[in-house]
């Protein structure tokens, strides 16, 4: 059966320290580093062992890619015959060598610019480098109205193919004004959709079924955000447990979760490019916008 893994292992650090993000807020010691990396290559010696096609999303705490067993598990990854994505949420801070090891096609990279934390142009040049080694890549900002002036620049210089998708600030006591939601829509068709949480009791999801999410020790859950373990990706047998089950939650307000869900219709939307969130068509059309 084709299975979508989304990993997040032990890694907590980032080498950015933005303020709003929920994540990285601890330094890893050298010890948990090593728990990191070792639960890492298990797990890529797992999906190595598959049969059957499998793709696999990088959602980590921190940042992976500064750590070096990250690039070299989507090289290891992206040569496997039966793996159809590897694909990693990251800022991009990191060195780009290692991706002459990828198969280029098979790897996704979901790219979040913090203008805090480094220059517009040093991180254009990275996607550009990335577009160049025929990477799918989608670039991402959150939708703070102070970001407002960074999020037109990134638009105007990145080139006109590349998705710039908003994430919506959905914390208590944030409300967007009128005028503010009209213009991250303008440069997002699908912020709307972000800017709200989806109605998910009781709904067919795909998460449990043909999508699950996994921890450092193999634990599987349906998605990140329902703590029920569905087993343990280790012992034999555990495919048994993936069967279609409606969401328990009464509603679902992230990109990663919601994407799955079977009413909302989004697997359409981005296609085969569905886990580093780049539509499989021209969003900024006429056409598109009233879709979305």
């Amino acid at each position: 059966m084709s299975l979508t893994v989304l990993y997040r292992g032990p890694l907590e650090s980032c080498n950015y320290g933005c303020a709003y993000c929920p994540f990285a807020k601890k330094k890893d010691t050298r010890e948990e580093l090593a728990q990191d990396r070792a639960a890492l290559e298990r797990f890529v010696d797992w999906v190595a062992r598959r049969k059957s096609e499998t793709s696999v999303f990088f959602t980590p705490w921190g940042e992976a890619l500064i750590r070096p067993w990250y690039p070299e598990a989507l090289a290891r990854l992206t040569a496997l015959p039966h793996l159809r994505r590897a694909a990693v949420q990251t800022n991009l801070s990191c060195g780009l060598s290692w991706l002459s090891r990828c198969a280029p096609s098979k790897l996704g990279i979901w790219a979040t610019y913090h203008p805090e934390w480094t220059q517009r142009r040093r991180f254009l040049a990275k996607v550009a480098r990335l577009r160049e080694a025929g990477v799918p890549v989608s670039v991402g900002m959150v939708g703070y109205p102070r970001f407002r002036d960074e999020v037109a620049a990134l638009r105007q210089e990145l080139p006109g193919d590349v998705y710039l998708w908003i994430n919506a600030v959905k914390r208590p006591g944030h409300a967007y004004t009128d005028e503010e939601v009209a213009f991250f829509t303008s440069v997002d068709p699908l912020f709307p959709v972000n800017n709200r949480r989806h109605e998910s009791r009781g709904r067919a999801c795909r998460a449990g079924e043909s999508v699950i999410s996994v921890d450092g020790d193999g634990r599987a859950r349906r998605c990140h955000f329902i703590d029920e373990e569905l087993g343990n990706i280790y012992a034999e047998g555990f495919e048994a447990a993936l069967k279609p089950r409606p969401c328990t939650n009464a509603t679902c307000g992230c990109h990663i979760g919601y994407v799955h869900l079977e009413y909302l219709g989004l697997e359409q939307v981005f296609g085969s490019g569905i886990l580093e969130r780049v539509p499989a068509r021209n969003i900024w059309s006429a056409q598109a916008r009233r879709d979305a």
